[in-house]
């Protein structure tokens, strides 16, 4: 672990002020190396607080430190300071033969993409962006929900957490009070000779505590926390990955079907370039969305879009 990384630890667990020189012995490095350590956590967006004769206090801000993560997840995590996408990042890992699953792991992304190709707003700090890269190797016919079941277990760790009651917009969103916080992207690659699903990507971007948005997201976008949080990002991204990772499909399906924003709701979608409306009734165990249309017929969505036909139903935005 990297000096800085050690400094940010024992100011994060002391919670109070703490002088360089009792730094500097604790870490058994010179007080330059503090001094050093202390400016490097600073450019990473932390706030720290410097007092004379009292030594140096985080205020504001948390740290990523992928080799500890690593350790917790006990897999490989890819950290890229300077990412255009983690989704790119994880594609790059396949072309140099990295092991899976893997995870790639940024503070900020340049390019960063949606659903269909759409950029979308990746602050400089605050934010969480993660691409987990798995090798399921199964035939089509048995591909895994990955998106829902993903989108399950950010909403399980969430709340298990903070107790913030997040809800999910089918298929792949994560919502709080109205308010988009989290999204999933999955990208699978096929092999159609062998018919196939040899690699899954799955992306995820959590608006943790973000500064600020762009005056056109201010309405739609928010914060999982408002104010300083109660936990950090590191903390947030292990629990939502062992969720991932340990709670059994059946388990995750239930936590989607009971989190989710749409079921029971009157729904709109697009289809052929004709527009249906409906009540959304059920979601299968496959992740597809059942809607029944107003003469009773029922159409089974497996992936596109859906528009809440009004959110009155939901708290007011913060």
């Amino acid at each position: 672990m990297k000096t800085y990384e050690k400094i940010y630890y024992t100011l994060l667990e002391k919670k109070d002020y703490v002088s360089g020189e009792d730094l500097a012995q604790q870490l058994q490095v010179s007080r330059t190396s503090i001094w050093k350590g202390i400016q490097t956590l600073e450019k990473k967006g932390l706030v720290i607080e410097s007092a004379r004769h009292h030594g140096y206090k985080l205020l504001e801000g948390d740290l990523l430190v992928p080799s500890q993560l690593s350790q917790d997840l006990n897999i490989p995590v890819f950290y890229h300071d300077q990412s255009q996408s983690t989704q790119m990042d994880a594609k790059l890992g396949i072309d140099h033969n990295h092991p899976t699953p893997a995870l790639y792991l940024a503070p900020h992304q340049e390019a960063a993409k949606g659903r269909y190709g759409r950029p979308f707003y990746a602050a400089k700090t605050g934010g969480i962006y993660m691409s987990l890269h798995l090798t399921p190797d199964v035939p089509l016919t048995e591909f895994k929900p990955y998106t829902i079941l993903v989108a399950a277990a950010i909403v399980k760790t969430i709340q298990e957490l903070t107790q913030l009651p997040v809800q999910i917009k089918w298929v792949n969103d994560i919502y709080l009070q109205g308010k988009k916080v989290a999204g999933v992207l999955t990208e699978a690659i096929s092999s159609m000779e062998a018919q196939t699903v040899t690699d899954v990507i799955i992306g995820v971007g959590i608006n943790f505590h973000l500064p600020s948005f762009p005056k056109d997201l201010a309405k739609k976008a928010g914060n999982l926390f408002q104010e300083k949080p109660t936990i950090t990002r590191q903390e947030l991204i292990t629990a939502i990955w062992n969720n991932f990772f340990q709670s059994s499909e059946e388990e995750l399906m239930a936590i989607y079907k009971e989190n989710s924003l749409v079921l029971g709701k009157q729904v709109s979608f697009v289809r052929q370039e004709t527009t249906y409306q409906g009540l959304a009734t059920q979601v299968t165990d496959a992740g597809h969305l059942v809607v029944r249309l107003e003469d009773g017929q029922e159409k089974v969505l497996s992936s596109g879009e859906i528009s809440l036909s009004s959110w009155s139903d939901f708290p007011p935005h913060e």
